[in-house]
């Protein structure tokens, strides 16, 4: 028998865009998936585990495409786009018209905020290398202010402004103060 767990959190996640996670149910998965009740189990503990592991799965996604855009043989700006469009991807595709995606993708969420903080630092340390690497000052807080600013582009709906976000970043974060100017 061929292992069935991508079929299993496929399932998962189409059942947690229809339902959400607290309504979702382990007969829910195994319809979806088009197997028994029990069959589920073989692949996943419960529901908690296959959420998780859903959710584990599409931040790993995300991280391979920012990895990949910091490894890109292209200019600053768009290695860090291509960085800080990772966090969008969690939010883009099927979760875009789903009311319940934030239980996959959010921080806070019971089941996988610390998923979605782990790859939140993860991405951090990512964009942190990339600035130094290019010699760029402080790179760790400018860092920061490129993920709050996409964080930010999120949660208003507004992704459409990430390259141009990035890319004013940038170039302020890339000038030295005058001297004698404020902090």
């Amino acid at each position: 028998m061929a292992d069935r767990t991508v079929d299993v959190l496929d399932a998962t996640l189409r059942c947690l865009l229809r339902y959400g996670a607290r309504r979702t149910t382990m007969d829910d998965i195994a319809s979806e998936t088009g197997v028994s009740r029990s069959a589920v189990y073989q692949y996943v503990r419960n529901k908690d585990d296959a959420v998780r592991r859903l959710a584990d799965r599409l931040h790993a996604e995300a991280m391979a495409a920012a990895r990949e855009a910091a490894a890109a043989p292209v200019p600053l700006a768009d290695r860090v786009f291509g960085i800080a469009s990772a966090k969008v991807l969690l939010a883009s595709g099927p979760f875009a018209d789903s009311p319940h995606a934030a239980e996959l993708i959010d921080e806070q969420a019971r089941l996988c905020g610390d998923i979605c903080r782990t790859f939140t630092e993860d991405l951090h340390g990512l964009l942190t290398a990339v600035l130094a690497e290019a010699g760029r000052e402080r790179p760790a807080e400018a860092a920061g202010i490129i993920l709050a600013t996409t964080i930010g582009l999120l949660a208003v709906g507004r992704t459409d402004l990430l390259r141009t976000a990035t890319d004013a970043l940038l170039t302020g974060l890339g000038t030295k103060r005058l001297e004698g100017e404020q902090q």
